[in-house]
């Protein structure tokens, strides 16, 4: 039986779930995008061309990078979504199989094509994007209901907004339903929190997201937007700060988690290698704040190369950032 950590919030005692498998598990129900990444020294301004100075194309999308996480931090790890029947559809199921990813119900669209994403990264490593959804928008209340026994088998189920907020809701009641943790990574933020109370255990978000979520100007202290967030929602929540680290509040009160110093190339897929890394760990019965740690060591490495699936980090990778870098003071 894997141990949870018990939580108390202001208007009701609760507990992560206790359940007995047979191995720790996680269940992504999430996105593919293809990722067509441009690097220019600066984003344009409106109305005005700016030169690039490469492109490339990765795999990617909030739900597929952070199931990569999770398998690779050494998860059994599944995936539920919808790719299209297309090239880039082919490269994902390939690239799953590969990883040891359970991508059963994972469906092949005939009508709409797998999505695709435009991230533009700067020279500081920042990056914008432009998500088209194209199949992910076509996983359905019913694709949950097929990839059930999956789902409320898990113990931990990872969600995200990158899929019809009805979906994910569905997926967010089964699971809690049978007792699995659930977590949700609200990006991007375009469905109200609200609609998921109850529904989540944990809300990782970053600050921007956060902000967004909470009505509250984006300057906000993490702190005072991750306690607005928490009141919200009715769930723990993590607010990540990039290079300054994480900032938990839960029943235990107000937790900082350190950050890395590490060279930075990019920071697509920091914030998914935070996620899976947090929900494997998390599965495997650690701690929140363990798992919390581990997750934001694993955002450090993802900043360290080009792309989001090949900077998804493997557990050795992690352990070894972990025994050797110390880490700069956390979040205040």
């Amino acid at each position: 039986m894997s141990p949870r950590c018990t939580i108390e919030t202001p208007s009701r005692r609760r507990r992560y779930r206790n359940r007995l498998v047979t191995a720790e598990s996680v269940c992504v129900v999430g996105s593919f995008m293809m990722d067509l990444v441009l690097r220019a020294p600066r984003r344009p301004s409106p109305g005005e061309t700016v030169l690039g100075t490469s492109f490339q194309t990765f795999l990617g999308g909030k739900g597929f990078n952070q199931a990569i996480a999770a398998v690779r931090a050494g998860s059994r790890t599944a995936l539920v979504g919808r790719v299209g029947r297309d090239q880039f559809g082919d490269e994902f199921l390939a690239c799953l199989r590969r990883e040891g990813v359970d991508a059963s119900y994972v469906a092949v669209d005939d009508e709409e094509g797998t999505g695709v994403a435009v991230p533009l990264i700067d020279d500081a490593g920042e990056n914008s994007i432009v998500a088209v959804p194209r199949a992910n928008f076509r996983v359905s209340v019913d694709d949950v209901d097929a990839a059930g026994d999956l789902i409320t088998s898990a113990t931990v189920v990872l969600l995200q907004l990158e899929l019809p907020a009805d979906t994910v809701a569905a997926a967010a009641r089964a699971a809690r339903e049978a007792g699995v943790t659930v977590i949700l990574n609200p990006a991007p933020a375009v469905a109200a929190v609200e609609a998921f109370a109850g529904l989540v255990d944990l809300v990782v978000a970053n600050r921007a997201e956060a902000a967004q979520l909470t009505g509250l100007p984006a300057g906000t202290e993490p702190e005072r937007a991750a306690r607005t967030l928490a009141e919200g929602v009715g769930a723990d929540v993590i607010v990540t700060l990039g290079d300054a680290g994480a900032v938990i509040v839960d029943g235990q009160g107000v937790s900082p988690i350190p950050a890395y110093d590490v060279p930075v190339v990019d920071s697509v897929g920091a914030g998914d290698a935070f996620c899976g890394v947090l929900a494997a760990g998390l599965a495997r019965g650690a701690p929140l704040r363990t798992a919390a740690t581990s997750a934001s060591a694993a955002g450090a490495l993802a900043v360290m190369k080009a792309g989001a699936e090949p900077s998804m980090p493997t557990a050795r990778e992690v352990a070894a950032l972990l025994a050797t870098s110390p880490p700069r003071a956390a979040a205040e």
